[in-house]
């Protein structure tokens, strides 16, 4: 089992150790790796992402690889995988580790914000932390809760920052099962640890954890709630702490000046300008509908006035094509032909892109016009269909949408 350095120094960056097995790159895995005796490389677990950085094997600076992830075997060994293959790597060899110090850094910050934050949903609302995820850009913690407004949010981000300012202690201390039963742990691993690893931020919180973490919770930096959504296992919430939170907020404000400049507003004016904007959008777009199905039935009613009957049936025929129309309005204009009051028969094409056909029929006619447009589609590799009174489809760009529709209009009059 590796000796793991960052138990005990998280802050740890720089160390030396010995190479106790090196695996070479094969077919099945093009990763080389080397687990060593000790380490101060994080694996992946418990929510928290693996550091990167560098191995020097000796003091050959020739041999300075890049470790690009670092994980926990089942043998309890830490596997460090190696962007290229350590030509002089051997067991026994001397090396020297170097974390990336941002990453972990932030890595630091991110984590223990987390433990401060789930206290803080325990202390306010009772609401305990089920699950914990570092990703790239934010982290998240799920809830056990079916609910979580918005006055509770900023009241537990409140609290949280207001342990972040007090600067507490951030302690680590080892402890048998039995005895961390008794110190009320807020959270206890599920297998039988004999010793376990406790985070303890001053009078506040008590979690067994064995990710890297501050010393003091001033390190933190600061703690930004930035959205909240339902899950299976009750609300998730997602966070940023520290230079993220600073990112983050960076981000949100040069975001929001862009948007005020779009308006020629205050900042704080923003949302109302965008609500206004939002129900004149509404509007227009119902007085756009309200429109097109007024032209869609002022050209149905001229085209069945203009149409002649279709040969040995009592319907009228109409044939028409939209070049300047999508397919949803000459939907719209087969609907008001076919629901006019008279029988009739359109067989409508819109020519924008992409193309489509509509045939339609009135209710209860005699033909089927989705075996017509089927019949019509094959000749072309189109595809669509539908029901004996209304189908449609699309077509290829390069059709000849006249003749298709020509060809249509053949079938029906035999």
């Amino acid at each position: 089992m590796t000796k793991r350095l960052y138990y005990d120094q998280p802050e740890l960056l720089e160390f030396d150790a010995v190479v106790e097995d090196v695996t070479a790159s094969s077919p099945v895995s093009n990763r080389s790796s080397v687990v060593l005796r000790e380490t101060a490389f994080y694996p992946t677990s418990g929510g928290q992402v693996h550091d990167t950085g560098w191995i020097t094997i000796g003091r050959d600076e020739d041999e300075r690889v890049r470790v690009s992830e670092v994980v926990e075997a089942e043998d309890g060994r830490i596997v460090h995988y190696l962007e290229t293959p350590p030509m002089a790597a051997i067991a026994g060899a001397s090396i020297h580790g170097s974390i990336d110090r941002e990453r972990r850094c932030d890595h630091m910050q991110q984590h223990t914000g987390q433990h401060v934050l789930s206290a803080a949903f325990i202390e306010l609302y009772q609401f305990p932390t089920v699950s914990f995820h570092m990703g790239a850009d934010y982290c998240s913690i799920d809830l056990a809760t079916e609910s979580l407004s918005a006055a509770q949010v900023a009241e537990a981000e409140r609290r949280a920052n207001e342990i972040v300012f007090e600067n507490r202690p951030v302690r680590i201390r080892y402890v048998h099962r039995e005895e961390a039963e008794k110190l009320g742990v807020r959270k206890l691993p599920p297998t039988e640890h004999v010793e376990l690893r406790l985070i303890e931020v001053a009078e506040f919180d008590l979690s067994a954890c064995g990710g890297t973490h501050v010393s003091s919770t001033g390190q933190i930096g600061s703690i930004l709630l930035r959205k909240t959504e339902k899950t299976r296992q009750g609300m998730r919430v997602e966070f940023v702490c520290g230079a993220r939170a600073v990112c983050a907020a960076r981000r949100d404000y040069t975001t929001l000046t862009e948007a005020a400049a779009l308006y020629s507003a205050q900042l704080a004016d923003v949302p109302e300008m965008i609500r206004k904007g939002f129900e004149e959008s509404k509007l227009l777009r119902r007085q756009r509908e309200d429109a097109l199905e007024q032209l869609a039935e002022a050209l149905a009613v001229a085209a069945i006035q203009a149409a002649v009957h279709a040969r040995d049936t009592s319907s009228k025929i109409i044939v028409r094509t939209f070049a300047d129309r999508d397919s949803n309005f000459a939907k719209l204009f087969a609907q008001k032909v076919t629901r006019a009051g008279e029988p009739a028969i359109a067989l409508v094409a819109s020519s924008m892109n992409p193309p489509g056909l509509v045939f339609a029929q009135s209710p209860g006619g005699a033909l089927d016009m989705g075996a017509l447009l089927k019949q019509v589609l094959s000749s072309v590799g189109g595809r669509g269909g539908g029901s004996r009174d209304f189908a449609q489809g699309g077509i290829p760009a390069d059709c000849d949408i006249a003749q298709l529709l020509r060809q249509a209009a053949s079938t029906i009059e035999g």
